[in-house]
């Protein structure tokens, strides 16, 4: 190894500010198979290929590069053993007092190499110097892919800190990568609670005991706790709200959280606090579905022109439905209205811990129409959280298919989904609220989301648009790499932004089987033979499929029952009646 460093692997022939020309010798042991090491068993220094980090010798330092591409000048390729090869360098930084024990790794560039100045070839202890993080915690996710021997370091502080992106086509590994970096970040035990968006039920089983998994089934997430525009999104099933009948809505809904305040305190009614005085539609306190009605019918029993009945009817009708359809049950399925906003809090956002710091959110048996609004207010609490606590409750939003909730397009998705993200993006790290962006369409990203994450791990992008997207967010030393997204093997990845040391490729760890991702909404299908797929299996098939979408068995007269009030509560209401009809 000392006569390789002494002979170098070639001599610089010109230089720019950001990278050199190399003559390579024709005395490379790359050309000769006895003096190359064993590929599968360690770093071969030998061989200068693309990707290769290598030094160059100046009077100060040892400035570092990479390879980012290699050529034969005149192409022939008998030529080569005769010196006819040339490799391109960029420069990434320099190590400082280089072979003393205070050496250390720096990025820049202080002092250019000359021309003449030999390359030499770096070994796994140069590496692991280079890739060595001084500052903060650390984890580690996996192996450097120029030298297995070296661990992939992430810095803790900064990945988590400053957000991050994961980024891959479908099938490199993108999930089982998710599962890894979370898993690494939950063993540091800092108190950090997360929040998964799942859209696929993937992520159920890849946290052990470490998890609290949240689906419709045992989730309870109070209509009255939607904001206005979040709730317009479920009373129209993911359309447009028609304007007059959000604007009678508007006026009535703070007014019935004045009378479900009222009702609740025990106190008189009076007409100033039947106006809603104090509440807004945003406002996150309880209120009945059936006192809305209610003031909707005496809102429209006050109307001379009867043709105007049609937009209040059209308003009940939909209330009523959703209070009938047994897939909403979530948010409307409750015998009585209470105030449970801290319940909520504490349950999503793991309050205390109790030793499961992540949610895991199954959104695939929610219905499709509101899965937007569901995310809404999940990253709009989330936030919240940190904002009123003054930051003393950390929280990770890791989001799945983010480039379905904020798409680049502004004219797609759902508006406060995206604003509650980009609020996390922009302003979370003030509040210790966090984020981590998932998607395998990063061109479809909205990119003020994408440029607040300033780690980043580009898993294989074959999409030449999606390519685009990260090459404008790697800094220029790292450049070169980005040319090898589409050639980039499972669960390999290029990492770059303030969480590395410099860009650079790696693979992730292998994760236990146990704790790989697999779809939980898939069935175990086996494509076999079999005679038992008789006329009652279709029918048992044809019965789920008609329970999915099936409204709860009740009479619309009885719909008042689905937030009744308390008992002691009628008398009350009655008074209310009559205060109304006096006024």
């Amino acid at each position: 190894m000392e006569e390789q460093a002494k002979l170098g692997l070639g001599s610089v022939i010109s230089v720019s500010g950001a990278r050199a020309s190399v003559r390579l010798l024709s005395g490379d042991p790359a050309n000769n198979p006895a003096k190359m090491s064993d590929r599968t068993g360690g770093y071969d220094e030998s061989r200068v290929t693309i990707g290769k980090l290598i030094a160059v010798r100046t009077p100060v330092s040892l400035v570092i590069g990479v390879v980012s591409s290699v050529s034969s000048d005149d192409g022939d390729v008998e030529d080569i053993q005769v010196g006819g090869r040339s490799a391109e360098i960029d420069f990434l930084g320099e190590i400082m007092h280089h072979g003393s024990p205070g050496a250390f790794f720096q990025r820049g560039v202080s002092e250019y190499p000359a021309i003449g100045d030999r390359m030499l070839a770096l070994g796994t202890d140069d590496i692991s110097l280079i890739h060595h993080i001084s500052d903060g915690q650390t984890i580690n996710v996996g192996r450097l892919q120029m030298d297995a021997s070296v661990p992939a370091y992430i810095n803790f502080d900064e990945l988590l800190h400053k957000h991050f992106a994961i980024l891959g086509t479908t099938g490199v590994g993108k999930s089982s990568t998710v599962a890894l970096v979370l898993r690494e970040i939950l063993n540091k035990d800092s108190g950090l609670r997360v929040l998964l968006v799942d859209p696929h039920n993937e992520y159920g089983r890849c946290f052990g005991d470490m998890a609290s998994v949240v689906s419709p089934n045992n989730l309870k997430l109070p209509f009255w706790l939607f904001n206005f525009e979040e709730i317009v999104d479920v009373i129209f099933r993911g359309r447009s709200g028609v304007e007059e009948e959000t604007e009678i809505l508007s006026d009535l809904i703070p007014i019935a959280k004045a009378r479900f305040a009222t009702a609740s305190s025990g106190e008189r009614v009076s007409l100033r606090k039947n106006t809603g005085s104090g509440y807004t539609p945003d406002t996150p306190v309880p209120y009945r579905i059936s006192d809305l009605i209610e003031l909707i019918n005496e809102r429209m029993g006050k109307l001379e022109n009867r043709s105007s009945w049609m937009k209040y009817h059209s308003i009940i009708m939909r209330l009523e439905a959703l209070g009938q359809d047994s897939r909403y049950a979530f948010m409307f399925d409750g015998i009585f209205v209470e105030d449970m906003m801290s319940k909520v809090i504490g349950e999503l956002f793991r309050l205390p811990i109790d030793g499961q710091p992540i949610t895991v959110m199954q959104l695939s048996g929610f219905p499709s129409e509101v899965v937007d609004s569901v995310v809404s207010v999940l990253c709009r609490m989330a936030f919240e959280v940190g904002l009123w606590s003054d930051g003393t409750v950390p929280v990770l939003v890791a989001c799945e298919e983010s480039h379905r909730y904020a798409p680049s397009d502004p004219n797609l998705g759902f508006a406060p989904t995206r604003r509650a993200i980009s609020r996390i993006a922009k302003e979370g790290r003030k509040y210790n609220v966090f984020l981590g962006v998932i998607t395998q369409r990063p061109a479809d990203l909205d990119a003020t989301i994408l440029s607040q994450c300033s780690t980043v791990f580009a898993m294989r992008l074959a999409n030449d648009r999606d390519q685009a997207i990260v090459r404008s967010a790697v800094p220029d030393a790292g450049e070169s790499l980005i040319g090898m997204l589409a050639s980039l093997g499972n669960r390999e990845a290029i990492a770059f932004g303030e969480g590395v040391a410099l860009p650079t490729k790696l693979r992730f760890a292998d994760l236990a089987k146990e704790f790989l991702p697999r779809s939980q909404s898939e069935g175990h299908v086996r494509f076999e033979q079999t005679d038992s797929l008789d006329d009652r299996f279709v029918e048992a098939v044809i019965d789920r499929w008609r329970q999915s979408s099936t409204a709860i068995a009740r009479s619309k007269s009885e719909m008042p029952t689905f937030d009744s009030r308390p008992p002691g509560g009628e008398q009350q209401h009655r008074s209310e009646e009559l205060l109304s009809q006096e006024g």
